[in-house]
């Protein structure tokens, strides 16, 4: 069998802080709950999810605290730049994120908007525990050593 061939993403927004601030246990993809008005928004690419994060409310998750800013050409029909925007997940992930959140204390956080290939708008939705103080430090250390020690390779030759 061929391998698959890379997906086209056209990405919108990316959560770099979320991997320095979180441990990513799993990840998934999910629909969103737009309007026409933030579609073409998000197609001009303005979008933050940077300080969003993803909530249980009624059996349902909600992208919470993203902002997707006002279409200039809509007019009176624009939307709300930091709306709850629910997530569209199938009946089954949906209990799985719940029970993660609630009985293991984890937290559902963004990690990318963007198209996929039929043009649709997805977000990546991880499944995440927040690091300490310390665990942050640990991971900064271990990243500027090995940046050192691709330069001190480089030299050497």
């Amino acid at each position: 069998m061929a391998a698959k061939a890379e997906r086209k993403l056209r990405v919108v927004a990316d959560n770099r802080k979320a991997r320095f601030n979180y441990f990513i246990e799993d990840s998934m993809e999910a629909g969103l709950a737009l309007t026409g008005t933030e579609v073409k928004s998000l197609r001009q690419g303005k979008a933050t999810i940077a300080e969003s994060y993803a909530d249980a409310r009624g059996g349902e998750i909600w992208l919470i605290n993203s902002n997707i800013p006002e279409y200039l050409q809509a007019n009176r029909f624009n939307h709300t730049p930091k709306r709850p925007r629910k997530l569209l997940l199938h009946r089954r992930q949906i209990s799985k994120l719940i029970g993660a959140v609630e009985r293991e204390g984890m937290t559902l956080v963004p990690l990318k908007l963007y198209f996929n290939e039929k043009g649709r708008a997805k977000v990546e939705l991880a499944l995440a525990r927040g690091k300490k103080l310390y665990d942050k430090r640990e991971t900064e250390k271990k990243r500027s050593w090995d940046r050192e020690r691709g330069r001190l390779m480089r030299q050497k030759g």
